[in-house]
């Protein structure tokens, strides 16, 4: 009986417990959007569509959900596409995806300085 409560509480810790949170890779983002991005967005602007910049005020006002994740919102829209801007959707994995969206992110909140 020992044995068995002991085998349920290791199981029951396996399940419940802390699992690792890996934390975006913003550098490689970067290396992400330099290699896909960067044609259309160069600096957080946007050749194709002058409003539709990377620019945090442009970001929360024409990406959904953008002021209630932001780096979700981004992942969306780098993952499915709109209007001009492709879908990368089997072009990219999602840690790459995941990547290239802290980087903008990060680029948005400090301006794209």
């Amino acid at each position: 009986m020992r044995r068995l409560l002991s085998l349920f509480a290791l199981c029951l810790a396996l399940v419940l417990g802390a699992t690792p949170s890996f934390a975006a890779d913003v550098a490689h983002g970067a290396q992400i959007f330099s290699a896909n991005c960067a044609a259309c967005h160069m600096g957080g602007g946007n050749v194709v569509n002058a409003e539709r910049t990377l620019k945090a005020e442009a970001l929360s006002a024409y990406l959904a959900d953008y002021n209630a994740d932001h780096e979700a919102a981004i992942a969306h829209q780098v993952t499915n596409g709109k209007n001009a801007m492709p879908a990368f959707l089997g072009k990219l994995n999602d840690t790459d995806i995941a990547d290239v969206a802290a980087y903008v992110e990060d680029m948005a909140s400090k301006g794209w300085a």
